[in-house]
């Protein structure tokens, strides 16, 4: 502001401004651009570790997606997933959700080991990196590609209660479903579209052994074929496996909700998008339409990623993604 006069008036609203300018934090941005200057070969080299950690094991692609969704859904994408417990500090790794069950930490570790030698330092966040695999899984398993912003930091804390709370369970139902994504801001068709990730992975027989074995609105075929190798006693064969999208596993693509619309969803979390619900239509659009539900799952990813991010002087940058 330049004022015209010396007049107190003016004077006072000159000062004013400054003080607001000076007082006022600047909340730095995510941006593609951010390591152009300090690690110009971030994505390459994340995209190349991707690829050889999907060649090795092909399952770690949808591990490496879900351990994005189950960090960002936990105060944020702030790679506080990561942090290992300690004698005074308890996580989010043994929290329901994601202990035994979420894996992929070494992947990361070794990402970061590539990124500190290509960078010179410890310039790329663990948020970043976890970040930039999911969408590297995506496209290496045959989904689309979508822009990550990037300039994440990394959290200081984690929380073992917020990841029991808000994390959405294998058995929740519609309604839940909808409430929980709500309250990070996402509409139902967001959450029907973020749900398709399920188009590629794995899924415990502890998951989805009261699905099989005493749902109706389950194909009957399906059910029998998944009883083969999930026993009903509860604790036998709990660790056993079955494909999420049995048509095709290892590959991103709309079958998911192919399966749905036939009633071969394998965990209820999944039926419940399509049975007489709000949700039915969108389920029937996304089968029908591959592409619509890669344009609206990029959208949503690239929402995902900017659940409350830690930027500019919040958080850190570690050296150890395990350890603040």
């Amino acid at each position: 502001m330049a004022c015209a006069t010396k007049s107190s008036l003016c004077l006072y609203l000159t000062l004013f401004i400054v003080m607001v300018t000076i007082s006022s934090p600047v909340s730095a941005q995510l941006s593609v651009s951010f390591y152009a200057n300090t690690c110009p070969s971030v994505f390459d080299t994340v995209r190349t570790a991707v690829r050889s950690a999907i060649n090795r094991e092909a399952r770690m692609g949808a591990s490496l997606l879900r351990m994005f969704f189950h960090d960002c859904f936990v105060n944020g994408c702030d790679a506080g997933i990561l942090l290992d417990d300690t004698a005074s500090f308890t996580g989010e790794k043994t929290a329901l959700p994601n202990n035994n069950s979420v894996r992929g930490y070494e992947v990361i570790d070794n990402i970061k080991t590539q990124l500190d030698r290509a960078c010179g330092g410890s310039v790329v966040s663990c948020a970043d990196i976890i970040a930039i695999s999911a969408r590297d899984s995506v496209v290496e398993l045959g989904g689309p590609s979508y822009s990550v912003p990037v300039g994440r930091r990394d959290a200081r804390t984690a929380s073992r209660d917020g990841a029991n709370s808000n994390l959405p369970g294998f058995s929740s139902n519609l309604d839940v479903l909808i409430s929980q994504f709500s309250n990070k801001g996402f509409t139902a068709r967001e959450m029907v579209a973020l749900s398709g990730a399920h188009t590629i992975g794995q899924a415990r027989c502890v998951t989805f052994r009261n699905r099989i074995y005493t749902e109706t609105n389950i194909d009957s075929a399906f059910a029998t074929s998944r009883q083969a190798n999930c026993p009903q006693a509860v604790g036998s064969g709990d660790d056993n496996l079955a494909p999420l999208d049995a048509q095709s596993p290892n590959r991103f693509g709309n079958n998911y909700f192919q399966a749905l619309t036939n009633r071969r969803g394998l965990l209820h979390s999944d039926q419940v998008l399509f049975n007489g619900g709000s949700t039915d239509s969108i389920v029937t659009t996304y089968s029908n339409d591959a592409t619509t539900f890669n344009t609206d799952f990029s959208n949503a990813m690239i929402k995902m990623g900017n659940l409350s991010p830690l930027t500019g002087t919040q958080g850190e940058v570690r050296t150890n993604c395990r350890r603040f």
